[in-house]
């Protein structure tokens, strides 16, 4: 929210944060091993990189978008200080975090699979890998279809629920005709 908020932070950590988007979540694994070691954690580490750029760059996106009207509104009713983020920004930019969300989870689901595949650990992506050393390619789109079936019952589960309520109490759900 500060990025969004404060030039110096978007121009320096913005900058920063955009450039290492464009960084495949897969290519910080070799770094992750070395911190942490062939482990769990050197994967959720990945996934965690994958997830919390994409949720940030949507947080600072929803941020620079509310309407300045809005913020001048609410000091002019005496909201300052942290009132004017929790009470004002945060309801106002959450449309934006919520895409930012469904965003992160994509990019960490798909960090977690190449993470799999690259590193042994007992996971869809570690059956992908027994598939293609067998050349067993029944075994391999079985699993790819698993993944993508995982991925939108998530999708329907949980962020198209959170869109739908987010999107009705901010008044942004199109009438239907």
């Amino acid at each position: 929210m500060l990025i969004g908020r404060f030039k110096i932070l978007d121009e320096t950590v913005g900058s920063l944060i955009t450039g290492l988007q464009a960084l495949p979540s897969i290519c910080w694994l070799p770094l992750a091993i070395l911190w942490f070691g062939l482990s769990e954690a050197a994967i959720q580490f990945v996934v965690i990189i994958g997830a919390i750029l994409a949720i940030t760059i949507s947080t600072d996106d929803g941020i620079k978008n509310i309407p300045p009207i809005l913020i001048r509104a609410a000091k002019t009713m005496g909201t300052k200080g942290l009132d004017l983020y929790f009470r004002v920004m945060l309801p106002a930019a959450l449309p934006s975090i919520v895409t930012g969300m469904k965003l992160g989870w994509s990019f960490a689901w798909r960090s977690l699979m190449a993470g799999e595949l690259l590193f042994v650990s007992l996971g869809l992506g570690h059956l992908l890998t027994i598939g293609r050393e067998l050349a067993d390619m029944n075994l391999v789109v079985a699993v790819m279809l698993v993944i993508v079936v995982i991925g939108v019952v998530v999708d329907r589960l949980i962020f198209a629920r959170l869109e739908d309520i987010v999107t009705e109490r901010w008044g942004l759900k199109a009438q239907q005709i």
